[in-house]
């Protein structure tokens, strides 16, 4: 079907890389699987030159089997079997030829790819302590950038990811270089000595290849397996096997760290409960949303708090007044601080209960309500007045700066003095109130 082609390019895809790596068996099943999804001639084409690689390989293999048996036992039995954590901390590897695939546990075979072999490579080109060799960054880098490319690696180099021969070594050696970098103690004792740093601490030596305190908290010996783990997550990728719970377990799990001479140490470690990390991450939400929340809840509170008073108020409004006569503000008054005329509604006014008390008294008592009333009566007289008043100076002052000109050749300098002498009106009121100055 159309809907498959994509895969089934993919697919073809890892069939040639198997191919260019010797691994004929795999090449084969994932040519299989493309023409399966989706048949091409270059997948057809590709399956026979596998078909042929394999039956040249065969037959030469059954030439020589004859004479060259008991060679061959002895050389199967000589093969020294190397022993690396993985994932679950209980597979064990044994050495393979660089053709792609490498022994696994019980006879397996553990597939790999020329870009993985080269990693590999790569990695155990470098001393055991060039560090920032290892890690291919430089030696001012950031700390961001050693996770960074720790991250790279330890994905590539996994043993259950990566079956090229000595990945485990290469996964042990890049999973040093990142403690010691990760860790500004330890960094600063190897710029300044170019030696493990652990080598250098009293009784931190006895170690050998072990580990120390790891960059994310903790004491005592630290695993490359245990730090792969730490850093994704608490579980790794999810591999295969491995003893115990999973990384969300609450018992205990079973892992296996690099002691003295890189032999196989077991021993258990206990996971954080899955509830328990469950309810701090709960925790830890609510109380990112609650400070959200706060400043409107704060807001919230004050508005409420500003708006108890007015609930409470007894407070009459003010009547409505005017400085002009018309047939509602019919009644005149005058003010008794500046004695400025207003005009308001009678029937209105003397409803007011508050008002209309103070005006029975016959005084005007400071702070009453006719007082606080007429304040703000001459309040906004006078505040009108002074903006007619600026307004008024502003065009006189026009008038007069056109009348003199730019040098004041050919000016009317009479005109120009009758100008300035000119009165404005709410200027004048404004002298009269002593409100400004003459």
């Amino acid at each position: 079907m159309e809907g498959n082609k994509d895969e089934a390019i993919k697919c073809l895809s890892l069939a040639q890389k198997y191919k260019d790596a010797g691994n004929l068996p795999s090449a084969r099943k994932f040519c299989q699987k493309s023409i399966n999804l989706f048949s091409t001639p270059e997948a057809a084409k590709l399956l026979e030159s596998i078909e042929t690689a394999e039956a040249s390989g065969s037959s030469s293999s059954s030439a020589g089997s004859g004479p060259s048996t008991s060679n061959g036992n002895a050389q199967a039995s000589s093969s020294s079997t190397e022993t690396h954590p993985s994932a679950s901390g209980a597979k064990h590897r044994s050495t393979g030829s660089a053709n792609g695939t490498a022994g696994g546990m019980g006879g397996e075979k553990r597939e790999f790819t020329v870009e993985q072999l080269k990693v590999v490579k790569r990695v155990k080109a470098c001393k055991a302590t060039e560090y920032y060799e290892i890690l291919s960054v430089k030696k001012d880098c950031e700390e961001a950038e050693i996770k960074k490319a720790y991250r790279k690696l330890a994905l590539a180099l996994h043993p259950d990811k990566n079956g090229a021969p000595g990945a485990d070594e290469a996964f042990k050696m890049v999973s040093k270089a990142f403690q010691v970098l990760s860790d500004s103690q330890k960094r600063a004792i190897y710029d300044q000595s170019g030696s493990d740093p652990e080598s250098r601490s009293g009784g931190m030596s006895s170690r050998g290849p072990g580990f120390s305190a790891s960059p994310f908290g903790g004491e005592g010996e630290m695993s490359p397996e245990d730090l792969f783990n730490m850093f994704f997550g608490g579980g790794g990728m999810a591999m295969n096997g491995g003893f115990g719970g999973g990384p969300f377990g609450g018992g205990p799990v079973f892992t296996a760290s690099f002691g003295p001479g890189g032999f196989r140490t077991p021993r258990m470690r206990t996971n954080m409960g899955g509830a328990q990390a469950q309810q701090q991450g709960e925790g830890a939400q609510g109380r990112s949303l609650l400070m959200q929340l706060l400043p409107l809840i704060l807001l919230i509170t004050f508005s409420f708090l500003s708006a108890i008073p007015d609930m409470f108020s007894t407070s009459i409004p003010d009547p409505r007044y005017s400085f002009s006569p018309s047939t509602r503000f019919n009644t005149e008054r005058q003010t008794s601080g500046l004695g400025i005329k207003y005009h308001v509604n009678e029937l209105e006014f003397k409803n007011h209960r508050q008002i209309a008390a103070d005006i029975a008294g016959g005084v005007h008592r400071r702070g009453s309500a006719l007082s606080k009333f007429e304040g703000q009566v001459e309040h906004l007289y006078t505040n009108n007045l002074y903006g007619d008043c600026q307004r008024a100076v502003d065009r006189r002052q026009r008038r007069r700066d056109a009348e003199v000109g730019l040098f004041g050749v050919g000016t009317d300098w009479e005109k120009v003095k009758a100008i300035e002498a000119e009165k404005i009106d709410s200027c004048e009121e404004l002298k009269r109130l002593g409100v400004i100055k003459s």
